[in-house]
């Protein structure tokens, strides 16, 4: 198929005045900024199947998901496999389910476009559990049980001389020691197919029982005979040091938004209490703190109390996710309706900007990345719209015809006060951002259309 023939195909959509011109930029970005989606291995024709997957729209909302695991809110929209839905069908895995969810192994599967899942019955997990290992070392025995290729069943009876070797989450991670990351996988007679661990010649192979679940070359969960295991992956991991937020702040820059936290000790203790479970801060700088002080001196105690928790996000997002997802996150502030208090966090390259409708901040660096929690500092003070007016957009003057006055523009108004949020704007503003966000995805959804029409060709 041409890139003329593409274009017309997509012209209802894009406008009956789309070009070449016009078109190629966008699908050259567009497939530039999906590429780069987590650290992933890609067999063949994999790049193929990642555009036109990308083709599905995302639910208004953007991040939202029901996935049930710690990264449900910050689930890929580009992925047509959820491993915790999997195996929510099959009550017999309920343990190793929960177990891929609260070491965050769930996330880091549905992140990957190509992935085999070494699942265990709920009897094998208990044998694990019994050795009353860390949660942090049974995170590396189930990164054995993930590995970074695609293995269907008909695959493990045709491997080339009857074995190989495949890598494992575990291997990826840094954590294994030379090659002990790696799994050896052997096609014996009688169709008896085994998996062992590479430069363990102690622990016995585990037994190929029968595949559960496969969507070809992108996702294979297949159940063996116990839990695959080596003393490396076994071997004690020291708890990373638990995160004092406000030390932390005060070092790097955001002195000032630590001091607003520490004059709330029922705010702050919030912030701690979704450390262990997961969560993302973003810290504005003590310059814009300084700039912002006026504002917040006029708030409630209520609204300065909902400002401070709108700058935490119960889930954690490593700086990966930040840049290759675009969409609404809920916030600390966020009520039960899970409508109110948040933002939209868009990535353009390497800069990502959170955008309240009242400002847009733009994250400059990192203060820490350590699972289950990040803390990025911003520009600005994030600005729910909940607790100021939208400014509205004033156009320049145009210039008045000669000898004419020329007219001119109300400014925009000041940002309310805390006994006047817009509650009148809420039901206009949310049916502006659907309608934005629809528009949004039609013009990248239309260019990766082009690009598989263009990819098949």
């Amino acid at each position: 198929m041409t890139i003329l023939q593409a274009i017309s195909l997509i012209a209802p959509v894009m406008g009956a005045d789309i070009t070449c011109q016009k078109l190629l930029p966008v699908v050259i970005a567009f497939s530039k900024d999906s590429y780069d989606y987590c650290s992933r291995q890609r067999g063949p024709n994999e790049s193929y199947k990642y555009v036109l997957n990308l083709v599905t729209p995302p639910a208004v909302g953007g991040f939202s998901s029901d996935d049930g695991g710690v990264g449900s809110r910050f689930a890929p929209v580009a992925q047509g496999h959820n491993i915790t839905k999997i195996l929510a069908e099959h009550p017999e895995f309920s343990t190793f389910n929960h177990y891929l969810t609260v070491t965050h192994l769930a996330t880091e599967i549905n992140c990957r476009l190509t992935i085999t899942v070494l699942v265990v019955g709920n009897s094998g997990i208990a044998d694990l559990l019994a050795r009353h290992l860390s949660l942090l070392t049974v995170r590396n025995v189930l990164s054995l049980h993930i590995l970074t290729d695609y293995y269907g069943a008909k695959k493990l009876h045709q491997l080339t001389g009857g074995s190989t070797l495949a890598s494992s989450v575990f291997q990826s991670s840094g954590h294994a020691p030379g090659t002990t990351g790696y799994i050896n996988i052997t096609d014996h007679r009688a169709g008896k197919v085994t998996f062992s661990v590479e430069d363990d010649g102690c622990a016995p192979p585990v037994d190929f029982v029968k595949s559960v679940e496969e969507m070809p070359y992108n996702i294979s969960v297949l159940q063996v005979s116990t839990i695959v295991s080596s003393p490396e992956a076994e071997a004690p991991v020291a708890a990373p040091a638990p995160v004092n937020l406000t030390e932390l702040m005060s070092k790097k820059g955001c002195k000032a938004f630590a001091d607003l936290l520490l004059a709330r000790p029922d705010i702050l203790q919030t912030f701690q209490d979704n450390l262990d479970s997961g969560l993302t801060v973003f810290c504005p700088a003590d310059a814009a703190v300084k700039a912002f002080a006026p504002k917040y001196k006029n708030l409630t105690a209520d609204g300065k109390a909902s400002l401070l928790l709108y700058h935490g996000v119960p889930v954690y997002y490593s700086p990966q996710l930040l840049k290759s997802n675009n969409g609404v996150v809920n916030t600390l502030a966020t009520d039960g309706s899970n409508k109110n208090f948040n933002y939209t966090v868009q990535n353009d390259g390497t800069d990502v900007t959170l955008k309240t409708r009242v400002v847009t901040a733009t994250i400059t660096f990192t203060l820490i990345d350590q699972d289950p929690d990040a803390v990025y500092a911003v520009d600005k003070v994030l600005e729910p719209r909940e607790l100021f007016k939208v400014a509205e957009v004033v156009d320049a003057p145009v210039p008045a015809p000669a000898g004419s006055k020329k007219s001119k523009h109300a400014s925009p108004p000041a940002p309310a006060g805390p006994e006047e949020p817009p509650a009148d704007q809420a039901t206009a503003d949310h049916s502006a951002f659907r309608t934005t966000a629809v528009a949004r995805w039609l013009a990248p959804t239309a260019a990766a259309l082009a690009a598989s029409f263009l990819v098949v060709a």
